[in-house]
Order: structure tokens, then C-alpha cells, then sequence
């Protein structure tokens, strides 16, 4: 089985279409001078929406020690993230590909490290067939998934469309993904169903309130004075709530005024806080 997956650079959207990706490689930089400009605002896309994240460094002539230090300087890259050379121009080198790879290696030991290189460079420039980590191999006259070399392959360009370059990693699930890459994997919780709106009501004791309490609190709207009694609702949930209403009613431009913005909470904002069984 393969998983799905794009690439994106400076020239695309900041957002794009995440249904059925496992992962987004996403252009950092460019020699000692470019910075992609969307680079934040398309990883940003990929986190929320719980991708695979990897960031690639388009690679030029001229020193690699400095070159990886600079990628590695504006990367930004967070634990599970994959760090890439993109390998295309002629004039760097195989021993320059090496190089640069070894450096961010040593540099970078938590992550892992990837070479992106079309089917051309690898049989014709590369002589050592080091890919450090793992060959990230640009193949488009190939179906998804059977690349036209020897070598054990881990990801596969294989086409563009819609102005999209499409992948496929070689892995079983987004899980096993997440675990080469050394992503903290989160365990899976499942939702609470809303108990309805009488069920909130002030100096109730459960294991929901204290759940409640957690989401409010990571979604910013943190209105408790003790963190004392959180599985007893209080007027710090109270607060936090109604902040959180605000918050949605605000973010999903729903226009509600009054009572709709007052405790007790609503179906709606509710399945959108997403509350975890405890």
C-alpha cells in the first residue's frame, strides 16, 4: 500500500486541497538568498490538517555547509518533520549532493533526511547512491508507486496536474509514516456525544466538566482563576465557554447575538470543541 501526497513551492496558493494526503513536502529555500514566501502559510495548511510535513532546500552551486545552514535556519522544522535537498541543478556536484546531506545529518540528528532527485540524476550524476535516509525518486513516465530504478525508493513523483505535483510514499498507513518520521502519534480519543443542554448545570461532577475544561484551555479561551474542582462545573467554565462561543460565532461568521452566546453550550459548538472521552 501507498499513501498520497503533494509538493508545493513559492509559485502555489498558500492553502490547498488536503483530501486524501498522508503528506506535503513544501519548498523552504533556495541556495544562501530565497526564502519561500508562502512557505509558513503552507505548512501551517498541512498541520491543520494533520499532514506529514516535510520541508525541501533547492540546492545551487557554491558551498553546501552554508547552504544547509541556512535551510536549517529557516526551515522551522518541528519533531516528525522530513528535511529534503531537492537535486536538480548540473552544476552541484555528487560529492556535493553527499556533502550536503552528511551536514544536515549531524546538524539536524532528530530528523530524518531525504534526496529528491529525478530518475536521469540518479543513474547518470549520482556514483554513490547515498540518499542518506531515503530517495525521494521524480519519475513522471511511471505509474504511481513503480519507479524505474533499482534501488529501494520511499517516495515517488510521478505526475502533475492541476498545477500540483502528486506523490506516493511506500508505507502501509499515515501511522507507519508518522513513525519513521518520529512524529509524536497522537492516540486516538473518541468524542463525547453533547448530553444536552440541561446538563450543564452549575456544581455537576464529572469526568466530561474536566474534559471540557482541557479543550477550553487549549483553544485559548481560559477564563479559570484555580485549577482545582475541574471535573465540577464552575464559573470559570462558565466564562470559558461563553468566550468559546464568542470565538466560533466570530471565526464562522454565524452572526448569533444574545442567548446564543450565553451559557449553557449548544450542539454546535460543542462537536466543534470536539470534547474527548475521558
Amino acid at each position: 500500500m501507498t499513501l498520497n501526497g503533494i509538493d508545493v513551492a513559492g509559485y502555489q496558493a498558500t492553502t490547498y486541497d488536503t483530501a486524501n494526503l498522508s503528506f506535503v513536502f513544501v519548498k523552504a529555500t533556495e541556495g544562501v538568498s530565497y526564502l519561500n514566501p508562502h512557505h509558513a502559510g503552507q505548512v501551517s495548511t498541512a498541520r491543520s490538517h494533520g499532514l506529514v510535513v516535510g520541508h525541501y532546500h533547492f540546492v545551487r552551486p557554491g558551498s553546501m555547509t552554508a547552504q544547509a545552514d541556512y535551510f536549517l535556519a529557516h526551515a522551522g522544522a518541528q519533531p516528525g518533520d522530513l528535511l529534503v535537498l531537492d537535486w536538480e541543478d548540473t552544476g552541484v556536484s555528487n560529492a556535493d549532493k553527499d556533502a550536503w546531506l552528511k551536514h544536515v545529518q549531524v546538524k539536524a540528528p532528530g530528523h530524518r533526511v531525504i534526496l529528491y532527485c529525478n530518475r536521469d540524476f540518479w543513474l547518470h550524476r549520482d556514483s554513490t547512491s547515498f540518499c542518506a535516509d531515503a530517495l525521494w525518486i521524480a519519475d513522471p513516465s511511471a505509474a504511481a508507486g513503480h519507479p524505474r530504478i533499482k534501488h529501494p525508493w520511499t517516495f515517488h513523483q510521478y505526475s502533475e496536474t492541476g498545477g500540483l505535483d502528486h506523490n506516493v510514499g511506500n508505507f502501509a498507513d499515515l501511522t507507519t509514516l508518522q513513525t519513521w518520521a518520529g512524529q509524536p502519534v497522537k492516540p486516538h480519543v473518541s468524542h463525547e456525544p453533547f448530553p444536552g443542554a440541561a446538563w450543564f448545570k452549575t456544581g455537576r461532577k464529572s469526568p466530561i466538566v474536566a474534559a471540557m475544561h482541557r479543550r477550553l484551555v487549549a483553544v485559548g479561551c481560559n477564563h479559570y482563576r484555580s485549577t482545582v474542582n475541574q471535573d465540577v462545573i464552575g464559573s470559570g467554565d462558565v466564562a470559558s465557554y461563553e468566550a468559546w462561543q464568542r470565538k466560533y460565532n466570530t471565526d464562522h461568521h454565524k452572526g448569533w447575538t444574545g442567548s446564543a452566546l450565553r451559557w449553557p453550550p449548544g450542539r454546535e459548538t460543542w462537536d466543534a470543541l470536539k470534547v474527548p472521552k475521558a
